[in-house]
């Protein structure tokens, strides 16, 4: 098999009848689990079907958080999945994945914000190793969160105003915390 990359420096993985994942920048079939090291270490990769040359990424991302989550500790509340599910076919559907998308870079940003403040207090004592595993194991938990690219919000307007409610909940949030 040929070596494909796209042009823009993603990875592409093409996906078999037989339900087996080829790397083609490696040349070399790998699993979910490869795709999920992929995704935490920030590396882009498109997902195609091999027979149609179909993007086939949101599904194939939608089942690693599927087996994720079947492994143990489960990080999507039930309550969330409810909500989530009952928002299909909801008229505010378009504008879910940018929300949630939104949410999540906050939620990182606040993440790197608060970890910076634990660093500098436990530097130079006895809990630094500690407090540095425990972030680290954080930040695996936030990367697999990771969402995939929204779908094009229903308006600006509508989506400025979901932006600026969630930036606003999350500055109460952040006051609460200082």
């Amino acid at each position: 098999m040929k070596k494909q990359k796209a042009a823009d420096g993603i990875v592409i993985i093409k996906k078999y009848a037989n339900r087996r994942l080829y790397n083609t920048e490696s040349s070399s079939y790998i699993t979910l689990d490869h795709l999920a090291t992929m995704t935490r270490e920030g590396r882009d990769f498109k997902v195609v079907d091999a027979k149609t040359d179909e993007d086939i990424t949101h599904n194939v991302l939608t089942q690693i958080i599927m087996e994720e989550e079947s492994r143990g500790e489960t990080m999507m509340p039930v309550n969330f999945l409810r909500q989530l599910i009952s928002m299909y076919g909801d008229s505010m559907q378009t504008m879910v994945p940018g929300y949630l998308e939104a949410s999540m870079d906050s939620f990182r940003r606040n993440h790197d914000q608060f970890k910076s403040a634990v660093e500098g207090a436990f530097a130079n004592s006895p809990f630094a190793d500690i407090a540095k595993r425990n972030l680290e194991m954080f930040d695996a938990a936030t990367q697999a969160m990771t969402p995939p690219a929204p779908a094009p919000a229903a308006s600006k307007d509508d989506e400025i105003a979901a932006l600026r409610n969630e930036l606003a909940k999350l500055q109460e949030k952040v006051e609460k915390l200082g």
